[in-house]
C-alpha cells in the first residue's frame, strides 16, 4: 500500500536530502532548480529526471540557457514504498542520483555504485 505524505513532509524530504550532499558539491551547482512534482506526464514510473547541460558538458560558450532543471516525483516514490522511512531513503537515492547527473555522472555509474 503506498505510503500516505503531505506534499510538504516530501518537499521537506526533498530539502533533507540536499542539506545531505556535502557543501562542496552544491557549492559548486550553477544554474539548476529543484523541483517536485506529483508524476512525470508521460511515465508514471519515474522518480526523478534531470534535464539541462551537465557541468562537465559547458563549454566557455555557455551563457543565457535556461536553468537545468532536477525534478522529483513524488506520487511514483509514495506508490512504491511502505514506510515514511523508506520513502526518506528512496527521496535521498533519487536527489543524490538526479544531482549526480548535473555533474555528468552515469546512470551506469550510479547504479553500480548504489545510487541506482
Amino acid at each position: 500500500m503506498p505510503v500516505k505524505m503531505s506534499d510538504k513532509d516530501f518537499e521537506n524530504l526533498v530539502g533533507d536530502a540536499l542539506d545531505e550532499i556535502p557543501s562542496e558539491l552544491t557549492d559548486q551547482m550553477s544554474n539548476v532548480v529543484i523541483l517536485v512534482e506529483p508524476h512525470h506526464e508521460n511515465d508514471f514510473h519515474i522518480l526523478g529526471l534531470y534535464h539541462g547541460i551537465a557541468l562537465t558538458e559547458r563549454t566557455s560558450e555557455y551563457g543565457g540557457f535556461l536553468p537545468d532543471t532536477i525534478t522529483i516525483y513524488r506520487e511514483p516514490i509514495l506508490a512504491i514504498c511502505d514506510s515514511a522511512e523508506q520513502v526518506k531513503q528512496e527521496v535521498k537515492v533519487t536527489v543524490v542520483h538526479e544531482v549526480a547527473h548535473h555533474f555528468g555522472i552515469s546512470d551506469a555509474w550510479l547504479h553500480a555504485n548504489g545510487w541506482g
